[in-house]
């Protein structure tokens, strides 16, 4: 956008914006505004937009509402981490910044990243306080899901069991600065270097995922990533997600996140680990129908609790047991 544009001969470091869009055009005179606040931040910026084959005329209104030094146009949605990795040939800047469309700044949140990075110059990737519309905290320092884990989180029972990477991760402390494990992508930091060492995101994971390897990656090469409170971002959250439900019966984003577990699962984890966790997940089933019935909520609905596992078994054989991506 302008005000972006005519701060590019700034003397500050040089940091790339790149944003993907997808069926958010309700969204873009926020986001906007929300741009508007880093053309005075003394930085040298550039706008790298890419619309992923939207239906709701957001490529128009990006095109012609925003100042963008690269616009690119896909004819089809190719996922969140590949239409990233596309803007990123692009980038030229120090530091790439990763925004979602649904990701508003606060008018310090860019400057206080960046001096940041620029003060610790091995942190590879920086993320900070997540909030919701009303001021809600959202979970913004995340640990690295394994079978267990994820066994824990999704029947209840890390409630119980003392397994401190099972922890909830909105019950860690949020308000110190720490490095973590990963960040979520909605603001997202990237030092230049970490992309030539490392890379940016593995083209398999379509949606979900994509930051948790890239920032298992980013750590495996020794770099560090930081969560900051000191600086907030409003995060709407899920807004692309609800299109992609909206859009396809067959790519629900359940299915799509379920996909991307697996693919996860196995890379980090091999065969073996893939097969525990599609044992836990038939031992969570157990465990939730197990739940309804005692809370008397009838055999039907416990008999439903079997759908997760049947569509990460479909799943199973579909990504050659989470060795490739459906699509």
């Amino acid at each position: 956008m302008t005000a972006v544009a005519e701060h590019a001969s700034t003397s500050g470091p040089a940091v790339d914006v790149l944003i993907v869009s997808f069926n958010t055009a309700h969204l873009l005179d926020r986001l906007r505004q929300s741009l508007a606040h880093m053309a005075t931040c003394g930085l040298q910026l550039r706008l790298l937009v890419l619309d992923n084959a939207s239906s709701d005329g957001s490529g128009s209104l990006l095109r012609s509402g925003f100042d963008c030094d690269v616009f690119i146009q896909n004819e089809k949605n190719v996922g969140f981490g590949r239409a990233n990795n596309q803007l990123a040939e692009h980038a030229r800047g120090d530091y790439l910044l990763l925004l979602n469309t649904d990701a508003f700044v606060s008018p310090d949140t860019l400057t206080v990243t960046v001096d940041y990075m620029q003060r610790n110059p091995r942190c590879g990737i920086v993320g900070v306080r997540l909030t919701d519309e009303e001021g809600g905290l959202q979970p913004s320092r995340r640990t690295f899901p394994t079978p267990i884990t994820m066994f824990l989180r999704r029947t209840g029972l890390h409630r119980v069991v003392p397994l401190e990477s099972a922890r909830d991760d909105l019950a860690r402390d949020h308000s110190a600065v720490v490095g973590c494990d990963w960040v979520p992508g909605c603001y997202y930091l990237v030092r230049r270097a970490v992309l030539r060492e490392v890379g940016l995101f593995d083209p398999r994971f379509f949606l979900y995922f994509e930051e948790v390897d890239h920032c298992r990656r980013v750590r495996d090469a020794g770099w560090s990533v930081v969560y900051l409170p000191t600086t907030s971002v409003v995060h709407v959250g899920g807004e692309s997600a609800k299109s992609v439900c909206a859009l396809s019966t067959e790519r629900e984003v359940p299915v799509l996140q379920l996909e991307s577990e697996l693919l996860y699962v196995r890379k980090h984890f091999g065969a073996r680990g893939l097969a525990l966790h599609l044992c836990l997940l038939l031992a969570g089933d157990a465990v939730l129908a197990m739940k309804d019935f005692l809370r008397g909520r009838g055999w039907r609905r416990a008999a439903g609790r079997s759908s997760s596992t049947r569509t990460s078994l479909r799943l199973a054989v579909a990504t050659h047991l989470g060795s490739r991506p459906t699509r």
